[in-house]
């Protein structure tokens, strides 16, 4: 596969380009960032397309950019069904969850936790999620280094210290408005770069765009999948259920969005930004899926093209460095950056302010002043990101460590998005149901998950094995922590919430 070293000059300086405009923006921002409310909430001043562009980044990693379309080339486009419920998330977002965080006017999203159930809750929420956040900072290092080797040559651990640096760097100077502003460029880069490529599969094929439908079609890739009532298999039934639990936890209780609903000028601007974000993923998500059907038409017609034996996720890299004109090979690779760093940037800013938050000033330091609040905002940036480099470095020499760290993020989440919708729909739930809602839940999670290699090891009973897809996971253990903790208020009754 074509490397670096034989890259025209113009992909090479389309990337130089793209990166130094990341640093530039950092910069530029960092004039304007001298205080906590401008790292944190970009001084409650962005417009609201400006933060839906961002929201739209945070969705897009480059997970999405490259393995969607690895999906659809090997399958069809059954995982599109997790877009399908954004609308209805979105709907919920701006109904409920939009206005509760901006009425509470706290940067935090589990600042309110404490208030419902104890400190415990919002302390176990917080280290929830920093090690998700360290965990997916991680992930898509890693997977970006992966993916980035085949198309430039460069050794992987260059790449992601590389991005490490880049990101750590511009949202170090320049806090969130950086990460919002940086993201709109991001987001503007990985949808020109995935629709033109899109345009070079269909007007690639010998006998034209036709020739790409027909071919999908005769082999079915543009089906959503199975619409049987299987709790067993990827239906497009459980993709629904599952995507619609994982929307409600991004827009309800993951720190990445709820921080961007508080740097929206007004509350009319943030519920525009949300509605910009989910509604503008369905087509380019889409633009995704269609990438991987193209690709599979296009090798179809032309399988001399094709090394034998690639994966079906090398095969969007494949095409990106062996069929791409000049010039659009160095964008595409510089939008799979682009769809990185995005994600990255936010979940460092996003961790800082929930150290600062949620644990320095709730634990430490209550009256720390402007300067000292700064300096641990920092720091937070820089442990963040250098932790979330040592785990992407760590992933390339432990690769079967990416299931064990996918399996600890999924134990987490689940955990936080039962305990905060429990806080929501139970007003009278207190500290009692609250805690022993969350057991119960991590209990199933933990036993959905880890069953099947438990009946392996023959620690437990053939019988006792999880019978349902993985994807139902979270949506049995958020619904155990409702049903328990509202049992529980049913016997044990807290103090109903104040919402004033």
């Amino acid at each position: 596969m074509t490397g670096i070293s034989s890259l025209p000059v113009i992909d090479l300086l389309v990337i130089a380009l793209y990166l130094a405009g990341t640093l530039a923006i950092g910069f530029w921002f960092g004039r304007q960032s001298k205080g906590t409310e401008e790292f944190m909430a970009a001084g409650r001043k962005i417009p609201g397309w400006a933060v839906g562009l961002s929201i739209f980044g945070t969705f897009v990693s480059s997970i999405s950019f490259l393995a969607n379309p690895g999906k659809a080339y090997a399958d069809n486009w059954n995982p599109f069904v997790f877009s399908l419920t954004l609308p209805l998330a979105a709907w919920i977002a701006v109904k409920w969850f939009v206005p509760f965080y901006r009425k509470s006017n706290e940067i935090s999203a589990y600042h309110h936790l404490e208030n419902r159930f104890g400190p415990w809750a919002r302390s176990y929420a917080v280290v929830c999620y920093l090690l998700t956040q360290i965990t997916r900072t991680g992930m898509i290092m890693y997977l970006l280094a992966v993916a980035l080797e085949p198309l430039t040559g460069w050794n992987p651990v260059a790449i992601i210290i590389l991005t490490s640096v880049l990101v750590i760097v511009y949202t170090l100077f320049g806090g969130m408005e950086a990460v919002i502003w940086t993201d709109v460029m991001q987001s503007i880069v990985l949808i020109g770069g995935a629709l033109m490529c899109a345009g070079v599969l269909m007007f690639g094929m010998p006998e034209g765009p036709g020739q790409l439908f027909r071919i999908a079609n005769e082999n079915h890739k543009f089906s959503l999948g199975s619409f049987s009532a299987s709790l067993t298999e990827s239906t497009f039934w459980v993709v629904l259920i599952y995507a619609l639990y994982i929307n409600l936890q991004n827009f309800g209780i993951d720190q990445s969005y709820v921080q961007r609903y508080a740097t929206a000028k007004t509350d009319q601007e943030a519920t525009r930004s949300v509605w910009l974000g989910a509604l503008l993923y369905i087509p380019i998500s889409a633009v995704f899926f269609f990438i991987g059907t193209g690709l599979y038409s296009f090798y179809q017609a032309q399988p001399d093209l094709l090394p034998a034996g690639i994966k079906a996720d090398q095969v969007f890299p494949h095409f990106i460095v062996a069929q791409l004109p000049m010039g659009l090979t160095g964008l595409v690779i510089a939008g799979v950056f682009a769809a990185a760093q995005s994600t990255i940037s936010s979940s460092i800013n996003c961790s800082a302010t929930l150290i600062l938050c949620d644990l320095y000033k709730r634990y430490f330091r209550p009256a720390a002043t402007e300067r000292e609040s700064m300096r641990v905002l920092w720091m937070g940036t820089l442990v963040i990101g250098v932790l979330g480099t040592i785990a992407a470095v760590m992933l390339l020499q432990i690769k079967q460590a990416l299931d064990v760290w996918w399996t600890l993020a999924g134990v987490f989440s689940g955990g936080m998005l039962g305990l905060f919708l429990l806080g929501m729909l139970a007003r009278r739930a207190g500290k009692i149901a609250g805690a022993l809602g969350v057991v119960a839940g991590l209990c199933v999670i933990i036993w959905a998950t880890l069953s099947a290699d438990w009946v392996k090891r023959g620690w437990l009973a053939e019988g006792f094995q999880n019978p349902f897809h993985g994807f139902l996971t979270i949506v049995m253990g958020t619904t155990a922590i409702l049903l328990v903790g509202f049992l529980v208020t049913m016997v044990v009754k807290g103090p109903k919430e104040n919402h004033s």
